[in-house]
């Protein structure tokens, strides 16, 4: 215990006691993180140091402006849960982390931990440099008060997670921050910790090894262990927890369901204003410059779900284009497409109809696509729009990367599996039916996969 008050207390819990239903894991009562930011120039010589300390000999004064990165914060998290904390930068979730990891303590309240602690919070933290990578997984493990033939049972699996055998003799001094980041993972997940509390940096990793990374947590999750994890990514976040903290400026503004929670999140950096994601012609995407003539797309939009161009998978999805016609032509064609980050057309739109009526008469237009419930995977999106004449092979304008917005998988959920980047590109709706052989006149089992 700190001066101050504040304490940090941690029990000797096993798995089993800690994965008891309904238990709590983590309690934190009136948390609060002061850090004093210093107005005094730094000293380079001794007898600057020396005038200081005469002047001030126990570094009071009011040189320091009292920065609180923490303050008032409370919660409970059950054992077994998987918790994500998110905010915008600085505000305060890595001192959350550090404090619930036992890295710094408190200044106010407390924070009561029940079973061993395993926390990735920064590239290289719980590493020694000079050691080989076989020699810190055995000094993790002891710290983590594991015994050495606990530690062995589970060295393989680390290994081979971390994809790291060729290297275990290298001092980690010698390792690539990726290198750095698959074995700190693997200690932290395999040595099974009751709780597991992870940092964003996991963003170190090439995206097959956050894959694995979010598997292995998901495993950990439903085992019986809690998982706290922080990250910018929305996607991860909504694919691996039931429940958010959303911080902002030391303050919890939000705690309850993951999807609730990054709608709020989103709106907090929009503003709260719907801002759907645009096009205007002139700008980035476009053939054309300012001043466009002729057949042309002025303008576009793509109305999402969510504030700030975030649309929830299985939603409603509508599509707008303000279209300059000049030149009708009896075979004037419009089409658009959604392409992935990977540059792969998803979806195709067209306006193809003989009937058209930009076909013959010349004039400004709105071209606006309905998709009743647009099942596009989590991931980020931008479009293309062609707007050409097929007779004569002439493309008025052709847009690429424009109205770029995102997808996630907020309330869409999955039993037993996560999403996971990579699983599908679209999603479609189905029904299933399950009979068993020799049932007789049992009637089948049915179910529907539906986004």
């Amino acid at each position: 215990m700190s001066s101050s008050g504040a304490a940090i207390a941690g029990g000797g819990a096993s798995a089993a006691t800690a994965g008891r239903a309904g238990e709590a894991a983590v309690v934190a009562t009136g948390l609060g993180k002061r850090y004093v930011i210093s107005r005094r120039p730094r000293a380079t010589t001794l007898v600057e140091r020396l005038g200081q300390l005469v002047r001030a000999p126990f570094g009071g004064g009011a040189d320091g402006e009292e920065l609180w990165a923490l303050r008032d914060m409370a919660f409970s998290i059950p054992a077994g849960s998987a918790v994500g904390i998110i905010g915008r930068n600085g505000a305060g979730k890595s001192t959350l982390l550090k404090i619930l990891s036992r890295i710094t303590p408190p200044t106010t309240g407390e924070v009561r931990l029940r079973g061993r602690v395993g926390s990735l919070l920064e590239v290289g933290t719980g590493f020694h440099p000079e050691l080989t990578g076989r020699e810190n997984i055995f000094l993790n493990g002891a710290i983590l008060g594991m015994r050495r033939r606990e530690i062995a049972a589970r060295f393989d699996a680390i290994v081979a997670f971390a994809e790291v055998e060729r290297f275990l003799e290298t001092p980690v001094k010698r390792y690539s921050s990726g290198m750095y980041v698959r074995l700190a993972f693997a200690v932290a997940a395999h040595l099974e910790p009751e709780i597991l509390v992870v940092d964003e940096v996991l963003a170190v990793g090439d995206a097959e090894f956050q894959r694995k990374c979010l598997g292995k947590m998901g495993e950990v999750a439903g085992a019986g262990r809690t998982v706290i994890f922080v990250s910018h990514s929305m996607q991860a976040v909504s694919a691996l927890t039931q429940r958010v903290l959303l911080l902002d400026r030391g303050r919890c503004l939000f705690d309850g369901a993951t999807a609730d929670g990054l709608a709020r999140y989103r709106a907090l950096q929009g503003g709260g204003e719907e801002q759907p994601a645009a096009y205007v012609a002139g700008g980035p995407g476009g053939t054309g410059g300012a001043a466009r003539t002729g057949n042309h797309v002025r303008a576009a939009r793509v109305i999402t779900s969510e504030p700030g161009g975030v649309h929830r998978c299985g939603a409603p999805l509508a599509v707008e284009f303000d279209l300059e016609v000049t030149e009708p032509a009896s075979t004037l064609c419009f089409s658009c497409k959604f392409t992935d980050a990977d540059d792969r057309n998803i979806v195709h739109l067209w306006c193809f109809d003989r009937e058209t009526r930009f076909r013959r008469e010349a004039g400004r237009y709105t071209l606006r696509f309905e998709v009743p419930r647009a099942r596009l995977f989590q991931g980020a999106y931008t479009m293309r729009a062609f707007l050409s004449d097929r007779r004569t092979n002439t493309m008025y304008d052709e847009l690429h990367g424009i109205c770029p917005f995102e997808v996630t998988m907020d309330g869409v959920a999955r039993d037993d599996y996560p999403w996971s980047a990579g699983d599908c590109t679209y999603l479609e709706s189905a029904a299933w039916s399950l009979a068993r052989e020799g049932s007789g006149d049992d009637a089948p089992q049915r179910g529907t996969v539906a986004p």
